[in-house]
């Protein structure tokens, strides 16, 4: 869910609520996500959690990307 500034400031308690029952909660700030409120629980395994470079890699639309290879023989190059 996403929050004005004033409205998380008037409801914070119930703003920290809704981020333990239901996840992060964004607050923005002249339109504009500024901050995220998330529980201790969430916070400690972000922490904790560590991402391999398979599962890094997996983030990054590759489909995007032409990874077709270069077929043509080698170059020529004066020595």
């Amino acid at each position: 869910m996403e929050w004005q500034l004033q409205q998380a400031k008037a409801k914070f308690s119930e703003l920290v609520q809704k981020a333990i029952d239901e996840g992060p909660q964004t607050v923005t700030r002249h339109g504009k996500p500024a901050v995220v409120v998330l529980s201790a629980e969430q916070f400690d395994l972000m922490k904790r959690r560590q991402i391999s470079l398979k599962d890094l890699l997996r983030l990054f639309p590759l489909d995007e990307l032409d990874l077709e290879r270069d077929k043509s023989g080698p170059r020529e190059i004066d020595l």
